[in-house]
């Protein structure tokens, strides 16, 4: 008989998934606007990564995110991704996006998440701070540039690790 074995990461995500889905189906006003508010849906990819001390283990990192974008700039989601060694991982975080900084340049815009991280285990436990049986904190600073109402890029920066591009289209 064959057994089905679920990967942490996946199992971490689909949790998260899990979560977010019963939230969704939340009867209204029991809460629910609190956590959803209003707001709308952003898919976001990150196809290229830059490490500050490359190294010959580092493998390209790849990521996929799905945020919720609150009116009132909170958003909070979730991103699975290979880590620089080539390992499945997941990010489940909250954060805001704060535009508007300049008033000459209107597309200019911060952003800044921490959550909880899964990954880096095994030889490349110690790889990642406060690492504890493959969960860890995170927290991810942005520097973006909105091209339209709907589409945008931003630099993340990951730690003292390296940095991110990373390109997001909004479900609006």
């Amino acid at each position: 008989m064959k057994r089905y074995c679920i990967r942490p990461a996946r199992a971490f995500l689909l949790a998260c998934l899990g979560a977010g889905v019963a939230a969704a189906q939340a009867a209204p006003g029991d809460g629910s606007d609190r956590f959803f508010g209003n707001g709308h849906w952003r898919v976001a990819v990150s196809p290229w990564s830059l490490h500050f001390a490359p190294s010959e283990e580092h493998k390209p990192v790849l990521a996929v995110a799905l945020e919720w974008q609150r009116d009132d700039d909170w958003l909070w989601g979730g991103s699975y991704f290979t880590n620089s060694f080539g390992q499945p991982s997941a990010y489940v975080y909250l954060g805001q996006r704060i535009g508007h900084l300049l008033e000459a340049q209107p597309q200019l815009f911060v952003q800044w998440s921490a959550g909880m991280m899964y990954g880096y285990r095994g030889e490349y436990q110690h790889k990642v701070p406060f690492n504890s049986n493959g969960f860890s904190p995170g927290l991810l600073l942005s520097l973006g540039w909105a091209f339209d109402e709907r589409s945008s890029a931003q630099i993340n920066l990951l730690g003292s690790a390296g940095l991110m591009l990373q390109i997001s289209y909004e479900l609006r």
